[in-house]
Formats: structure tokens, sequence, C-alpha cells
């Protein structure tokens, strides 16, 4: 069954959009709720965050045999968690809110804890669980959005391939040390 598309006429569109132009992006045809969108990308702000800084402990703890080529792996890992917190930012601002940096509550408003652990496997491990809640997290949230807000959806789903990736280098980590590291 094929879905007809209907479109809006031209002067139309040019009326709609000379109407709430302090709203910058969020138009009358954005259908999510954008005060929960809001709240959402907030906490995934916050999980990144975390991510960011728990990956950076780790890249500077790092220690043992294995330390020198898993805490650059930390460090590349911290860089692109940044970047993601960087994107989500980006477009809380777009939709007209605010990104909440503060640190009072970040762990709290983070999905993912924040685990210093305490041998390299630790930290590993630490970082794996936190990049599967975050690509739990993520897949969650763009079901939710479903067709309601096509670009956060396809930023999340950028963000979500590279915490896979993510996971799946973590994965690779835990195969190369001993169980006692």
């Amino acid at each position: 069954m094929t879905t007809k598309t209907t479109f809006t006429d031209v002067k139309t569109l040019r009326k709609q959009a000379r109407k709430h132009i302090e709203q910058g992006a969020v138009t009358a045809g954005y259908s999510a709720d954008r005060a929960y969108v809001l709240k959402l990308l907030n906490e995934a702000l916050a999980t990144e965050i975390v991510c960011v800084l728990r990956y950076r402990r780790h890249h500077f703890m790092a220690r043992g045999i294995h330390a020198k080529s898993t805490a650059e792996e930390f460090l590349l890992h911290s860089n692109e968690e940044q970047g993601h917190a960087d994107q989500i930012a980006e477009r809380i601002v777009q939709l007209g809110g605010e990104p909440d940096f503060a640190p009072d509550g970040l762990t709290s408003r983070s999905h993912a804890e924040y685990v210093a652990g305490g041998s390299l496997l630790e930290m590993i491990k630490e970082d794996l669980v936190a990049e599967r809640i975050a690509i739990d997290s993520y897949r969650e949230l763009i079901q939710y959005l479903g067709n309601q807000d096509p670009t956060t959806s396809h930023m999340l789903k950028e963000i979500l391939t590279v915490e896979e990736e993510h996971a799946d280098e973590l994965a690779d980590l835990l195969e190369g040390l001993p169980v006692s590291s």
C-alpha cells in the first residue's frame, strides 16, 4: 500500500515561515513533545559528559603491559564522546532549549555511571557497560522519536553507530587481557 503525500502550497509555506520566527528551526511541522525531547537530550548530554570524564580518568590511570595501547583507545573514545556531547548540546539549542552542563546532579541525570575501576580489566569492563547502556538508551530514544523529529533521530543514529563501534573495540580489548589484570 502506498501512502499519498500531500504537499503544502508555496504561498502557505511562505506565510507559515513568517509566523513565530523567534522559534528558529522549530516550525509548526515539529510534532514531537519538545519539552520531553529536551529533557531526554539533556540526559543524553549528561551521559556523554560522564563518559568523557570516565574515559579521561582511565586514559591517565591505565597501567600494565597492555596499558599504552589501551590508554590511547580510552583517549580516542573520550574525544569522540566529547564530540557527541557537543552535537547533543547544539541540537538542544536548535530546539530552543538550554544544554545542562551543571556539574551538580550530572551523575543523577546520566544513564551511565562513573566507575573509576581499579585495574585495566575493570576500567575496560566499566567502559563497556557504559557503552551498552548508551546503545540501549539511544535505541529507545530513536524509537520514541520515530518520524516526529527526523533531525534528532538522524543525529542519534550517527552517535549510536560510534557507540556500537566503541563497544566492539572494548570487547576486543577484553579478549586480549588476562582475567587477573
